[in-house]
């Protein structure tokens, strides 16, 4: 899975999003006309994207009346590589220094920070006053 994901690139990561938002698999024309409303692409750019994420083993292709793509590699599973190459990379594999850094720019609310101590200790009662 690490990988997988790390060989995705920009444009690939957006369509595998449309195709984590779709409730089964997609056919070709829609996977494109969910991509126009934020993509200039035309048609052969989002086949290709779509074929270099089969190739990868990222997306599998099935034909009936026409092929329907559906993604092989979870939202999840790629939240949790992307996590840890940021972490990595940027905070020297520090979560905590991610972590402080999101608190010192205000980037986690009281609530959040409420919600990731329900998270961490469940058993515990959360005093939030």
């Amino acid at each position: 899975m690490k990988e997988l994901a790390a060989r995705i690139s920009g444009a690939e990561l957006d369509v595998l999003e449309v195709l984590w938002q779709a409730e089964g698999p997609m056919p070709i024309a829609d996977v494109r006309g969910a991509l126009e409303q934020s993509h200039s692409w035309d048609g052969s750019t989002v086949k290709t994207l779509l074929r270099r994420l089969c190739e990868k083993k990222a997306v599998e292709a099935e034909k009936r009346e026409v092929f329907y793509y559906r993604p092989l590699l979870s939202r999840r599973e790629y939240q949790i590589w992307s996590t840890r190459s940021l972490i990595d990379k940027v905070y020297l594999g520090s979560a905590r220094s991610l972590v402080a850094a999101l608190v010192e720019r205000s980037q986690l609310s009281r609530e959040d920070l409420a919600e990731l101590c329900t998270v961490l200790y469940p058993e515990e009662e959360q005093d939030h006053g």
